[in-house]
């Protein structure tokens, strides 16, 4: 496994506590590294393996579903195709791709409470209505979401696990980083952002002297398989899909960052896109941010479904669907975004790769905005609220982000004079090294995972 991922220590902890009982399903986006760590998770953990890949599983092991009845003629089928013997408590099965048969993971109820084995399924759009139409979906799951490579991990993969410890010390001290420190860390950050979390991606990233034209090949490929992905999965509303994945660029580059179903199709309603938008979710493939109408009582309580944001799931792949591969193969473009000279697009991106960032953390997305009638404009906009999760004393963290070193906290402050006794901290992540301005907290990009 050339990129260490957080989740396996989360795999192991279901395999102690939970494995012989219920079977893990990690669900995630295409081309993550499900299929991966599950893989590495067999060699590491078990005494042998078999991984079924449902993508070219042969008709022999699909009919062997049909025959639950005699497990012990299912297992001897799946043990002589893929030449392995599997031992009682000491193997693993994975069934990879799993949304390609949806009948195996019914199956799952039967083979867990057999109980010879521990069973991994992996897959994407796992939950899409297409997928589980048909079948009983099993009680004997545990699930666990998987994302791309979060910032520590990269950091971990570019071997800066020193210059991690020192940004934790220093946000736990609430001091700034020695100014060559930040500078460093803010240019990881920016390559990060660039070449996003895919592992195809980063791995050629790195591989090739850091080269963010390669890396960008690896993203189209993606890119093309999550049209082809819209195009075969979402066939009521394909069309729909397809317009909002295709306008997310032009989305994020307005102030407002929210989707505007008029510029879609004229005459469209929300209720038109409920399903083409909880595609895009379940998927994976994009992170909805909804507006909190009233923060005071819960984000999820006061949910506004017609006032929503589409960020894409990786801030890579956000910056090859927003440009052509003429403009990204001249490297003056990149050159802008590590100088922080791109002004409008920056902005768009360090958004989209803070709402990445809240999402790896498995918290939802949420915004807050007011509308003034005297001004005709909002006169409070707050890009992310992350709530403190306490049913008893529930706090809200308002969080603005800012790609340039200039700007004002005129909403955050209004937000305060509104909101003030649900705050638990005000955040702003800004290019800038850490500061403390009164109760403000104010962040580099590079240190929002010390937080949560």
């Amino acid at each position: 496994m050339e990129i260490k991922r957080k989740i396996y220590e989360r795999m192991k902890n279901w395999k102690e506590t939970a494995g012989g009982r219920k079977a893990l399903l990690i669900e995630g986006a295409r081309r993550i590294g499900k299929s991966t760590i599950a893989e590495e998770f067999g060699k590491n953990e078990y005494e042998t393996y078999i991984l079924i890949d449902f993508n070219k599983a042969s008709k022999k092991v699909k009919d062997a579903f049909d025959e639950l009845n005699n497990l012990d003629i299912f297992f001897q089928t799946l043990s002589l195709e893929y030449n392995t013997r599997l031992h009682p408590r000491k193997s693993l099965v994975i069934f990879d791709e799993i949304q390609k048969f949806p009948k195996a993971r019914e199956a799952i109820k039967y083979l867990v409470a057999d109980g010879r084995y521990d069973y991994i399924e992996t897959g994407s759009l796992i939950s899409i209505k297409e997928n589980v139409e048909g079948i009983t979906i099993p009680s004997e799951e545990r699930k666990m979401r998987m994302y791309p490579v979060d910032f520590e991990e990269f950091m971990d993969y570019m071997g800066e696990q020193i210059l991690m410890e020192y940004i934790a010390e220093c946000y736990q001290k609430r001091v700034p980083l020695d100014q060559k420190m930040h500078a460093k860390a803010m240019h990881l950050f920016k390559e990060y952002l660039l070449v996003g979390g895919m592992p195809q991606a980063l791995v050629a990233f790195k591989r090739n002297g850091r080269d963010f034209a390669v890396a960008d090949v690896e993203k189209r490929d993606i890119l093309g398989l999550y049209k082809d992905d819209i195009k075969k999965a979402a066939k009521k509303y394909n069309s729909r899909v397809s317009a909002i994945f295709e306008n997310i660029p032009a989305y994020l580059s307005t102030h407002e960052k929210k989707i505007v179903l008029s510029q879609i199709e004229p005459g469209a309603i929300f209720d038109q896109y409920e399903d083409p938008l909880f595609w895009l979710d379940d998927s994976m493939i994009c992170n909805l941010c909804y507006k909190c109408n009233d923060p005071n009582v819960g984000l999820s309580l006061n949910k506004n479904e017609t006032f929503v944001k589409c960020y894409m799931g990786d801030t890579g792949l956000l910056v090859s669907h927003s440009f052509n591969e003429n403009e990204l193969m001249d490297q003056r473009l990149y050159k802008q975004i590590m100088d922080g000279k791109l002004a409008l697009n920056e902005g768009m991106l360090y958004e989209n790769v803070i709402a990445q960032m809240i999402t790896a953390m498995d918290k939802k997305l949420y915004f807050y905005t007011r509308y003034n009638e005297d001004k005709h404009r909002n006169d409070v906009e707050i890009d992310f609220l992350i709530s403190n999760d306490s049913k008893v004393k529930y706090r809200i963290n308002p969080i603005e982000v800012k790609s340039s070193k200039n700007y004002t906290t005129t909403s955050l402050g209004k937000f305060k004079e509104v909101f003030g006794k649900k705050i638990e901290t005000q955040i702003i992540i800004h290019p800038k090294n850490f500061a403390l301005d009164k109760d403000v907290i104010k962040i580099p990009p590079y240190m929002l995972w010390c937080m949560f």
